[in-house]
């Protein structure tokens, strides 16, 4: 085990593996990062937010950049890694920085970044299917105008669609305990399931009160389902989960390493592990901080 997280732990190691092609905490990696504003006012947002829980903006992401992002992921997976370490690289960042104007407007308020992240490569040929229904965080995430607290944000890489795992809502205005101290108790009708179909590079937002999950791809050949997932908070509310990021902060390669062996460990129940990455996720949370501080981890971790 010591060689191996000695090998996750050099930065020479990740280069090699996308063939010097992507950054690994380097700043020319974000010299020609453009911010995509909203296509749509604050006002509209929050109306949506408010009425239905979500916000769809199509291809806010070029074509080009998200089947780059896409064809790394497949390499990692190939190389027999979970996607979520895709992590390390820098341009798995840029789509965060590229947001801000998009979650100020979303929130109307200043945000943090969430140490809270996940990437998906759900295979059809391998009947694969995205997570199980669930709200991130329910009703408490919701200011009493059903405002939110605290957003995800979901990307697709690679289009997204039935048969290979898109992602399903129950949107707000058609469940009955959406924002209610009741909301582990589902009423909702089938017919107001909604499925969200996506193109490579458009954008989902939703409130953390939203009922939401990936389908059971179908066995056929379509090509998986690729995408990324964020979560941001106001920052005028108190921290829901540390450490929290500041919105275009660089984060440190020995952070990024810290907060991938978060993730692995803390989504165990919605993504198994092997128990050789188990392992190698507890080593790297020990990986020594550089710019943010202490992790919050399931209680057998902390």
């Amino acid at each position: 085990m010591a060689s191996v997280i000695s090998k996750l732990r050099d930065k020479s190691f990740w280069s090699g593996l996308m063939l010097g092609t992507f950054g690994v905490e380097d700043p020319a990696s974000f010299k020609d990062l453009e911010l995509w504003n909203p296509s749509r006012s604050e006002q509209s947002l929050r109306q949506s937010f408010a009425r239905t829980g979500y916000i769809h903006m199509p291809r806010l992401q070029p074509p080009a950049d998200t089947e780059r992002l896409a064809e790394a992921v497949r390499r990692l997976v190939r190389a027999n890694f979970p996607p979520v370490f895709a992590m390390v690289y820098d341009e798995f960042w840029k789509p965060v920085y590229a947001l801000h104007q998009v979650l100020k407007a979303s929130f109307g308020a200043d945000y943090f970044m969430m140490p809270d992240m996940w990437l998906w490569h759900v295979d059809p040929m391998k009947a694969e299917s995205g997570w199980r229904p669930h709200r991130e965080r329910g009703s408490e995430s919701l200011f009493p105008d059903r405002q939110p607290k605290t957003l995800s944000v979901w990307l697709a890489l690679s289009k997204a669609t039935p048969r290979n795992s898109c992602m399903y809502i129950v949107p707000a205005d058609r469940d009955p305990t959406y924002g209610t101290v009741n909301d582990d108790e589902w009423k909702f009708e089938m017919p107001d399931v909604r499925a969200l179909p996506a193109e490579a590079g458009d954008v989902f937002l939703w409130t953390h009160a939203l009922l939401h999950w990936g389908g059971h791809a179908m066995l056929c050949d379509e090509p998986p389902r690729i995408s990324m997932a964020f979560e941001f908070q106001r920052a005028d509310v108190e921290p829901i989960d540390h450490p929290l990021i500041e919105p275009l902060a660089i984060v440190p390669f020995e952070d990024r390493l810290r907060l991938i062996g978060k993730q692995l460990l803390q989504y165990q129940h919605m993504a198994a592990i092997s128990p050789e990455i188990e392992e190698a996720a507890c080593e790297m949370i020990k990986t020594p901080a550089v710019g943010l501080g202490r992790m919050m981890l399931p209680d057998r971790y902390a």
